[in-house]
């Protein structure tokens, strides 16, 4: 068994197509364990339509609006399974998704094997990123070096003791810390394998999401950015990410003395 675990936040319009595509999988060996991050629309009423005719199991927890970051720790913290599959509730998954996964976690688990990550793919199926040809043998790498290898959005599967070792640090006021600062600290400690060639992960990039508002994001949260631009310093080995980074390391200290104030 694994866990889909999804943090939702007004997105009643989106869920039925990731219902959908969990309803279509070819393995149903999982439960989706949903938080709903404080919504105000018919996300609550859609849930509990599909927890009483779903085919597998369903559990939503219920918080007040606090950010994807304090979602994610709490659908950590109530996970029963060994490996958790985040999935955005915009976002949807391909029919061999789960039996994907289950076969590599057979073939691939190990005391140091702390992650899997395969491949993201828009809704037309192009893929994410750049397209790597070559052996179907995973990679291992860290999430920093993946990101430069496979130039976008990638899809994780982790072991739920690692994750809770690792929570997303919460700041007053602020609702997001960028997802690859705990990714990292999860790859320090054992090996992750990418699947370059596998695409699980369907998405969507929304007006409103956090993709398309950059800019606005990094404002309001100067402080959750700014850990991880910290942190990339030292992970980066070329001069010009090292630079970038603490450009925009100084960039969020300025906004957090600005907010301050404000």
């Amino acid at each position: 068994m694994i866990t889909v675990l999804t943090a939702t936040y007004n997105r009643a319009s989106t869920l039925p197509r990731l219902f959908e595509s969990l309803c279509a999988q070819t393995c149903k060996e999982f439960e989706w364990l949903v938080v709903d991050d404080g919504s105000l629309d018919d996300t609550q009423k859609i849930l509990a339509g599909y927890s009483s005719s779903a085919s597998f199991k369903i559990r939503v927890i219920q918080q007040s609006n606090s950010g994807k970051h304090v979602a994610l720790n709490s659908g950590a913290i109530h996970t029963n399974t060994s490996w958790l599959f985040i999935v955005d509730s915009d976002d949807a998954l391909v029919p061999t998704a789960i039996e994907k996964i289950l076969d590599s976690i057979d073939k691939y688990n190990s005391q140091s094997v702390v992650g899997l990550c395969y491949r993201k793919a828009h809704f037309d199926m192009q893929l994410v990123g750049v397209n790597l040809s070559g052996s179907d043998i995973p990679m291992v790498l860290t999430p920093t070096a993946a990101g430069h290898i496979f130039k976008g959005d990638l899809a994780y599967v982790f072991k739920t003791e690692v994750l809770m070792r690792h929570k997303f640090p919460v700041f007053p006021r602020e609702k997001f810390v960028p997802e690859l600062y705990v990714w990292n600290k999860i790859g320090d400690e054992g090996v992750i394998h990418f699947f370059a060639n596998e695409i699980v992960y369907l998405c969507d990039y929304l007006d409103d999401g956090y993709s398309k508002n950059f800019s606005s994001n990094l404002r309001k949260n100067p402080m959750g950015f700014f850990i991880f631009y910290w942190s990339q310093i030292g992970r980066e080995k070329s001069i010009f990410f090292k630079s970038k980074y603490l450009i925009r390391a100084g960039q969020c200290y300025l906004y957090t003395l600005l907010n301050r104030f404000s």
